[in-house]
């Protein structure tokens, strides 16, 4: 009762406002602050102040709210872990894929299944050679 009456004014003093702009010829301001002040009895009318004057003062949602803040919470604590470790989930399950499905190495011109490998003197990596018993 008191939130509606409180609305109430303020919406009037809003539109007196809006009035004495308008007589001062300003009157794009003027409907811009006549748009603000009927939100307040807007939101009256159609029963959200109500609404939120009942949930303001039950201690069920201010624990739902806690509850929400503690997921939020979680979810940026674990993204920022995930960002500061620069692997997303992702990136590592592919990496697991890579790791088992990987017959060469990365870097390597041949197969890296039991050769040498061998300064190449006219380059920094070394060559691989594979030596078969022919």
């Amino acid at each position: 009762m008191l939130a509606e009456t409180i609305c109430s004014a303020v919406s009037a003093a809003g539109l007196g406002i809006a009035a004495v702009t308008a007589y001062r010829k300003r009157f794009l301001t003027a409907t811009r602050i006549a748009a603000y002040s009927l939100v307040p009895i807007g939101l009256v009318l159609t029963g959200v102040v109500e609404w939120v004057a009942g949930i303001a003062f039950k201690p069920s949602v201010w624990l739902g709210f806690g509850v929400l803040g503690l997921s939020w919470l979680l979810f940026m604590t674990t993204r920022a872990i995930e960002r500061r470790s620069g692997t997303t989930r992702a990136e590592r399950k592919a990496a697991r894929a890579a790791e088992r499905n990987e017959a060469v190495a990365p870097a390597a011109s041949a197969p890296s299944l039991g050769g040498e490998a061998v300064q190449s003197p006219f380059s920094a990596d070394p060559v691989y050679r594979v030596h078969s018993s022919l």
